[in-house]
């Protein structure tokens, strides 16, 4: 019908151009605006997904687990969740891959494998393995860079025998020179094929250049290395690390008051606990420069520009964090809108400024980008860092990360086992019950003023390091043109043992 009237107004208005005349002109205008109008109100309608009400968060009060500090210094924390019938639990013993003896590097790693394969004297790992999985119960043993740790989990049904069986895997443990054999085989094929990759080449080399290659931070275990682990290795790290500060969580379907009284049964008589030394470290970050690994095999190149990051008992950390969604926290971050969107010059881009619970974490920004491309994806990245101290932020900028940041912050502690993992690793590295409180408090409090402050404090272009994992022949133009200084080729090769170059 509209079309149709639309028609005979345009036949109307022909006539009148041609002379012809028509008695109700201004009428017939008046029709064609009316028609005309739904259109031109259509185009000037706002998105309807602007009119959508975003309610405000909620707020950020998580459910503390009940906290117990046994006589002998060992900390329980326990949190009742009804809502599917399982219980798990999670057993922090102090101790890690950074206190490894130089000669020994992997220990841990073999340590944490064995431990769980060897099994008890009570019941070997086969036989462990044969009676959970008839449960769909699950033990399992692992290794970090400060910490070894033990876990269970289990129907609700089932909870008793499958703890019991935890306990005296960690206080009973039987190592087996079979099933360290197996481990050593097992990481030293890991380390013959490290050099695979260019991106765990980039990840292993970054964090070399900045805590140096034989720190216990950068460090990676060789042949020689896990060869020389015997049993008696094992045996005296459990012993040693058994008597540290333990952090024993346990969440799920159960009654408080019996759990506790359980695990007081398990942890009571455990002699007190030993006090941890204090480290003694030194940071002081990367030597400025090109750095290149040759890797001929591809044809694109990983980049890695890194400096030395902070700690998270550094005050200035939420105006970080927010810096850090800035710079390359993701698709609106001024890395991925410049080097990416803009200049089409990397397909993955982003990093930031890190920070760990008890040491520097590392400045890191991550560039992957074709060979041809790598010098002026490297400059690109280069320049927005730069820029964070030339560039001032925006209060656009400022209100986008923290809205980014505030909304997954809740989801990464919206079940009460999240709340738990936390809170397990805050008591771990001393650091008060309401962190997370505090940290959100910090994160909504930062400003314009905050970040660029932060950003003179904390980004100095001229003290980073570049390291570039890529074909060499192909990079066009070359490194040199990046005009850093001399580009610095990095041996990566994988040292034999002395008996095998025999």
């Amino acid at each position: 019908m509209r079309n149709r009237s639309m028609k005979q107004l345009g036949a109307l208005l022909r006539s009148q151009k041609r002379g012809l005349g028509h008695p109700h002109l201004a009428l017939i205008l008046m029709v064609a605006a009316a028609l005309a109008a739904p259109t031109a109100l259509t185009a000037q309608q706002s998105k309807p997904w602007e009119q959508i009400s975003i309610p405000k968060l909620h707020e950020f009060k998580p459910q503390q687990p009940k906290r117990i500090e046994l006589k002998n210094g060992i900390v329980l924390f326990l949190q009742e969740d009804h809502e599917l019938p399982f219980v798990s639990g999670h057993i922090l013993i102090p101790g890690g891959s950074r206190d490894e003896d130089a000669a020994k590097i992997g220990l841990v790693d073999l340590y944490a494998q064995t431990w769980r394969t060897s099994g008890t004297a009570k019941m070997n790992g086969d036989a462990l393995d044969d009676l959970l999985e008839a449960k769909a119960a699950s033990i399992e043993t692992g290794d970090g860079i400060g910490t070894t740790d033990l876990s269970w989990e289990s129907l609700k049904g089932d909870a008793d025998q499958v703890f019991a069986l935890a306990v005296d895997l960690l206080l009973h443990p039987k190592f087996s020179a079979e099933k360290l054999q197996l481990a050593q085989q097992q990481v030293a094929t890991g380390i013959v094929r490290r050099n695979d990759d260019e991106g765990e080449i980039a990840q292993r080399e970054a964090a070399k250049l900045v805590y140096g290659a034989t720190s216990p931070y950068a460090r990676e275990p060789e042949l020689a290395t896990i060869g020389a682990v015997t049993v008696d290795d094992l045996q005296a790290w459990h012993a040693r690390t058994l008597g540290g500060k333990l952090i024993v969580a346990v969440s799920g379907d159960f009654d408080t008051a019996a759990m506790e009284a359980k695990l007081r049964a398990a942890f009571d008589p455990l002699p007190p606990v030993k006090p941890a030394m204090a480290r003694q470290e030194v940071f002081s970050g990367p030597r400025p420069g090109v750095f290149f690994v040759d890797k001929e095999d591809v044809n694109q190149s990983d980049i890695q520009i890194v400096g030395l990051g902070t700690d998270r008992r550094n005050p200035d950390v939420p105006a970080l964090a927010v810096m850090n969604e800035i710079l390359g926290g993701g698709f609106a971050s001024r890395l991925f809108q410049k080097v990416r969107t803009e200049l089409g010059l990397a397909y993955a881009v982003g990093g930031g400024l890190g920070f760990d619970y008890d040491h520097p974490a590392t400045f890191q920004v991550s560039v992957k980008t074709k060979s041809a491309s790598t010098v002026d994806a490297t400059k690109a990245a280069l320049a927005e860092i730069s820029g964070l101290t030339s560039r001032p932020f925006s209060q656009e900028e400022l209100e986008r990360a923290k809205e980014t940041i505030l909304s997954s912050f809740l989801f990464r502690y919206d079940t009460k086992e999240k709340v738990l993992h936390a809170r397990e690793w805050l008591e771990f590295y001393g650091y008060p019950a309401d962190y997370l409180e505090n940290y959100k408090a910090g994160l909504e409090k930062v400003t314009v003023a905050d970040l660029n402050n932060a950003a003179r404090k904390y980004i100095h272009a001229e003290k980073l390091a570049v390291l570039v994992v890529g074909n060499g022949p192909e990079i066009k133009p070359s490194l040199d043109e990046l005009k850093l200084g001399a580009v610095q080729t990095l041996d990566v090769t994988i040292p034999m043992p002395k008996e095998a170059q025999k």
